[in-house]
Formats: C-alpha cells, sequence, structure tokens
C-alpha cells in the first residue's frame, strides 16, 4: 500500500492546495454581471422609486468602473481560461473594494446591504487556497471596521432625519464580523472534504482499473500455462531423444516434424489468448472459495503473524463456491487482510461460513483493536487515527493509519453488493473485526457475471 500512499495522499493533497484556486474567469465574469445588475437595480429603485437623495453620479460611476473591468477582462482573455489563485484572489479583492466604496456612498454599516461582504468571501472559501481566504477576509474586516465610522448619510425620507443607535451599529459589525469568519470556516471546511472525498474516488477509480489489468494478466499467465502445457510437454520429450541420439534418418525427420507442428501448437495458442475476449468464463477466471483466499493470503505470508484460515458450510450439503477473479474482491480483501496482519501480534484469522443465500467472511487480529473514537469513521478516507502496533519501528509508524487504502477496499466490495460491518472482536479476545457479507448470488461464478477486466 505504501505506493497507493504516496501516490494518491500527495495528489490529495495537491487538490486541496495548489489547485484549489484554478476558477474560470466566466464564472466571476458571471458572478460580477449578477452583483453589478443588482446594485444597480437598488440603487435606482432606491432613487427613482423611493426618492432617497443619494450621490446618483458616484454610485454610478463606482458600477461602471467595475462594469469596464468586467468587459476588458472578456476581451483580453479567453472566458474558458482558468486563473490562479493569487489572480481570482485579486479579482475578488476587487469585488471587495467596489462594495466598500457603494457602501461608504449609501450609510455604512446603516445600510442592510453590508451584509453582501459575505459573498465574495464564501465563493473564495470554496475555490481558493485557504492563503487568499484569509487575506480576502482580512480585507473584509478592514472594510466594515471603516465603515463603521467612515460613510455618508444613508439614504431617507428628505425632512426625516434617521437617527441609528450607535448600539445597533456595534451590533451590525459584531454580526458581520462573526457572519464573515463563520462562513468563511464552514464553506472552507466542506470545501476541503468535498476535494478529499473527489481526491479518494479518483483513487479508487485508479486502483480499481490496475486491479483489473493485473487480473487480466493473471488470467492470460494461468491461462498460457495450462493451454501450453501439453506442446511444451511434447516438445521436451523430443528434445530428450535427440538429444541421445541414435536415430535414423527417418526418425529424426519425424521428430523434427513433431517439434515443428508443436511450435505452430504453441504459437496458435497464445494468438487464441491474445484474442480472448474479456470477462469470458474460462477456467482460470473462477477458483473454489478457500483456494481464492489462499491466493489473497499467499503474499502477506511472510510477515511476522501466523495466518488461520477456516471455511465452512453453515448449513448441511451446501456446496462450497466458486468465485470469481473480480479485481475488486482480490484487492479489497487483500487490503483488509494487510491491514490485520500489520496490527495484528501474532495471529490474523479468516473465517468464511456459506450456505444457500450468503457467504460471510471474517478478518480477526489480536492486536488493539479499532480506537472507541474513530470506530464510527473508520471507512472514509484520511481517518488514520488508530495506532501501529508496537513491534513496528518505522519512522512515524507508530501513527501509521488505514485511511485512503482502508477506504478504497470498503468501496470496491460494495461494488460488488458486499455488506463490509467494522468493530472489534466481541469473543472475549482483543483485536479488530472486519465482517464481508455478500449474497450468494452476487459473486459465485454459477449464477453472477464476472466485472469486466
Amino acid at each position: 500500500m505504501d505506493w497507493l500512499r504516496r501516490r494518491f495522499l500527495a495528489s490529495g493533497n495537491a487538490d486541496v492546495g495548489s489547485e484549489a484556486g484554478r476558477v474560470r474567469l466566466q464564472t466571476l465574469v458571471l458572478l460580477r454581471w449578477l452583483a453589478l445588475g443588482g446594485q444597480l437595480a437598488a440603487i435606482l429603485i432606491v432613487h427613482f422609486g423611493f426618492r432617497f437623495p443619494l450621490p446618483l453620479g458616484l454610485c454610478l460611476t463606482a458600477i461602471a468602473a467595475s462594469a469596464w473591468l468586467n468587459v476588458f477582462l472578456t476581451h483580453r482573455y479567453r472566458t474558458t481560461v482558468r486563473l490562479p489563485d493569487w489572480q481570482a484572489a485579486v479579482y475578488f479583492a476587487i469585488d471587495l473594494m467596489e462594495l466598500a466604496v457603494l457602501l461608504f456612498l449609501t450609510g455604512g454599516l446603516q445600510n442592510p446591504f453590508a451584509l453582501l461582504f459575505m459573498a465574495p468571501v464564501t465563493i473564495s472559501a470554496t475555490t481558493l487556497s485557504l492563503r487568499s481566504t484569509i487575506a480576502l477576509l482580512s480585507l473584509s474586516f478592514v472594510y466594515v471596521t471603516l465603515l463603521a465610522f467612515f460613510h455618508m448619510p444613508l439614504p431617507w425620507q428628505p425632512g426625516e432625519p434617521i437617527n441609528i443607535p450607535s448600539l445597533y451599529i456595534v451590533g451590525h459589525w459584531t454580526a458581520i464580523s462573526l457572519g464573515l469568519g463563520f462562513m468563511a470556516a464552514y464553506a472552507w471546511r466542506i470545501s476541503q472534504e468535498s476535494r478529499r472525498m473527489s481526491a479518494a474516488l479518483s483513487a479508487t477509480q485508479f486502483v480499481l482499473a490496475r486491479a483489473q489489468r493485473l487480473s487480466a494478466l493473471d488470467g492470460l499467465a494461468a491461462a498460457a500455462a495450462h493451454e501450453l502445457g501439453t506442446p511444451l510437454g511434447t516438445i521436451s520429450l523430443v528434445a530428450k531423444e535427440l538429444q541421445r541420439g541414435g536415430l535414423s534418418p527417418k526418425e529424426m525427420e519425424e521428430d523434427l516434424e513433431l517439434l515443428r507442428s508443436q511450435a505452430e501448437r504453441c504459437k496458435d495458442i497464445l494468438s487464441k489468448l491474445s484474442r480472448e475476449p474479456k470477462g469470458e468464463d474460462a477456467l482460470y477466471s473462477r477458483l473454489p472459495l478457500h483456494v481464492l483466499l489462499d491466493e489473497i493470503v499467499k503474499p502477506h505470508r511472510d510477515m511476522d503473524v501466523a495466518f488461520r484460515i477456516s471455511v465452512e458450510a453453515g448449513e448441511p450439503d451446501v456446496p462450497e463456491p466458486e468465485i470469481w477473479r473480480r479485481p475488486e474482491i482480490l484487492y479489497g480483501l487483500g487490503n483488509f487482510i494487510e491491514n490485520a496482519a500489520d496490527f495484528a501480534h501474532a495471529e490474523v484469522a479468516v473465517t468464511v461460513v456459506y450456505d444457500h443465500r450468503n457467504i460471510a467472511i471474517s478478518i480477526m487480529d489480536d492486536g488493539p483493536g479499532f480506537a472507541p473514537d474513530v470506530i464510527e469513521k473508520i471507512g472514509e478516507p484520511y481517518v488514520t487515527t488508530r495506532p501501529r502496533a508496537a513491534r513496528s519501528n518505522e519512522p512515524g509508524s507508530e501513527h501509521e493509519g488505514m485511511g485512503l487504502g482502508f477506504f478504497i477496499a470498503k468501496t470496491l466490495l460494495e461494488r460488488s453488493r458486499a455488506k463490509v460491518e467494522i468493530s472489534n472482536r466481541t469473543d472475549g479476545k482483543q483485536g479488530a473485526l472486519v465482517k464481508v457479507v455478500w449474497p450468494r448470488q452476487a459473486i459465485e461464478a454459477e449464477s453472477a457475471f464476472p466485472m469486466p477486466a
């Protein structure tokens, strides 16, 4: 699993960080046009509808300047271009400045539209890096604070002076400041989770594709060994006869002809295998359940733990199922067994019980078990708080967890209609328990279709 952690834990962090600010210019331009349209409508309604006096010329100038910038960007760059993080941050900073100018002209924090400061900051939190979001949040705090003290009068009915208490301004400033901080933190956290889940799902697709390719190669290798056994055996016998010598010219000619025919047969077999339809029900693609488990466990037998495999029928006269060598099953169970071996002190037990309806595989270790505070989160990507067994001497291994790999294994098995249950052992012994249950017809070779490789 080291290659997987290196590739996708690193790429997941990259997705969350450096690539977070890749925002399409067209999206930002459209959002600005919507904001400018709303600002223009509000100013015109206040001035001509309510007949409240306000510095109309200055307000329209601020809106026109922002509109001109939008037109310039539209003609200067293709709308499909994606802005890097810092350029998108500058774009939002200009929006905040334009909004601050309009609020300065129309009452500052006395204007209820001051809450619109939250819009650019929230969008930044969902699309840009944490550094850019903090910078925009700080800029918003500065503008909100300045507007609490410096602003032109709030547009109101002529001859009816409005006196807004200072306590209200303080409350409005507090509400906007808290709203800015909360919305930015909440939006950033949600977007982080979304990006991490996206990276984890991408890793799942990559692992499944890789496992399918490896499974296809394994199948071809098994088929080649099975099909080529007879002609290669014949070639070996003929070669020994030729090596002993003492053959007449006619016998030697017959042996050479046999060698040629068997070589042609090998060529035909290899050609046939290269054209073998993917997912065909061949002998090498289906295995008895105990053989499949032996194949999955075999790569981990060199670890410092003992493996105990038990396969039994839960009902009398129930035949052992044959299982497709589906890559998601091989990878998923292999990952669970590898994790159990990593955390076990001495033994990993793999117990299989099958009947006419279900196939249940339980994987138990005698390690420390799952921590109570994370047992409900195990199976989510990047959950890595379970401590490694004390025998590991690798740097940083004391908190080496089962985050992305465990998530991928669980996701792949659930795609094969498995139900995965994660808990600690309940038989009076310490350790973790992972139970995987399938409907028998979902994975049995006689009733299920193999996953295309």
